[in-house]
């Protein structure tokens, strides 16, 4: 039971880890693979996380 409640809590925090990821995949940023690589490289530090939390959020503009 201890086993399955550590597996659940685990990947319960690696979804909240890579969050930003997971909504630049859901609103198929063109940036997703640079998002990726900054949420898994600087997500640790609280800066590296919401910069890359924002940048999935953020919508793509058509530059003219």
């Amino acid at each position: 039971m201890e086993g399955l409640i550590l597996f659940i809590v685990v990947i319960i925090a690696a979804a909240f880890y890579f969050l930003p990821t997971i909504v630049a995949k859901i609103n198929n940023q063109p940036n997703f693979a640079s998002i990726l690589v900054l949420n898994l490289f600087l997500g640790w530090s609280l800066i590296g996380w919401v910069v890359s939390l924002v940048w999935a959020v953020k919508k793509e503009t058509a530059r003219q």
